[in-house]
């Protein structure tokens, strides 16, 4: 008896551009749902189902009652199942594509379960009240999922032979301080979040025990020191002739990280205002997309090599 995924993949085979869209369709929703997630919290509508998985102890749906916050709240939990049918789109063409490319679609099935992880966890934020905890390991779990499904999309442009490095080690290591302190300035940002005004709900929320001023202060050093980071990398790859599309995607990171550093001084000198908050949410997704992009950028597998066609008796194992 096969799997579903296994029938499918013996009757289908996705063209390399129709993965790639796939791919692309998963990183999209998991940006979508990051920004919408925001919109809950800057809307205050972060209780506007005051249960889960339910939105009221007796309805699974949104009532009346619960007016335009609990619309928001439930229809950013309907866009879950978007952001499942991206995925699945991702895993079946992965697993379609001939030769079998196992790696791909071990990809596609960690986003899987990071998402269901993820809704899990953003149940507990709301029983939880909107513990500012609880709120911060959401969002970092959502750019997880959004980590996942990028690597997923470049990944599926490249083959599956063994890695060959495009530049000198100096210069990946470089690479692997902006994507460190990346990450780091966008936990800090949490923080930033998790002390700041926007709670999240019109009731009394907890905040973390920290000035948000203070924090904005140590994000905006960390901001500054991922700016000096791309900058030199940017010039190093010049140095080193490194391929056109490399410099071209540390071309694209500085752009990503002008924007952003104009928008996160704007809502912090205008009092922090939910549409500004927002597309600081919207750019720090677009930044860590750019930062993994240029990272992965810097080494390649040769598309003609690729794993072997699964034998017959192992299509049930590799679904």
């Amino acid at each position: 008896m096969q799997t579903p995924l296994a029938y499918i993949a013996q009757r289908w085979t996705p063209s390399p551009r129709t993965l790639r869209r796939a791919a692309l369709s998963a990183v999209v929703m998991s940006v979508v749902i990051i920004v919408t997630g925001g919109a809950v919290r800057l809307t205050g509508s972060g209780l506007g189902c005051d249960t889960w998985p339910k939105c009221t102890d007796d309805s699974l749906f949104a009532t009346p009652e619960q007016g335009i916050h609990g619309a928001i709240e439930f229809g950013n939990r309907m866009l879950t199942y978007l952001l499942s049918a991206a995925v699945g789109w991702a895993i079946i063409a992965a697993r379609s594509t001939k030769p079998l490319r196992r790696g791909l679609t071990r990809l596609g099935w960690a986003q899987f379960w990071v998402v269901m992880s993820n809704a899990v966890l953003g149940g507990i934020t709301v029983w939880a009240g909107l513990n500012p905890w609880t709120v911060a390991g959401h969002f970092l779990a959502a750019n997880a999922l959004l980590t996942v499904a990028t690597v997923t999309w470049v990944r599926a442009g490249e083959g599956d032979g063994a890695v060959r490095p495009r530049v000198p080690r100096p210069v990946r290591k470089l690479s692997w301080a902006l994507l460190t302190v990346s990450a780091v300035l966008i936990a800090a940002g949490t923080i930033v979040t998790g002390s700041g005004k926007h709670a999240g709900d019109s009731s009394d929320v907890p905040r973390m025990p920290f000035d948000w001023v203070d924090a904005a202060h140590v994000h905006a050093a960390l901001a500054w020191l991922v700016c000096a980071l791309a900058v030199a990398m940017w010039l190093v790859l010049r140095v080193v002739d490194a391929p056109d599309d490399t410099r071209a995607r540390a071309r694209d990171l500085l752009l990503v990280l002008l924007l952003q550093g104009a928008v996160g001084y704007a809502q912090f000198f205008s009092g922090v205002p939910e549409i500004l908050v927002g597309a600081h949410m919207l750019g720090s997704s677009l930044m860590w997309i750019a930062v993994l992009r240029l990272a992965l950028s810097l080494r390649e597998r040769p598309v003609g090599t690729t794993e072997a066609p699964a034998r017959p008796d192992a299509a049930l194992t590799a679904a």
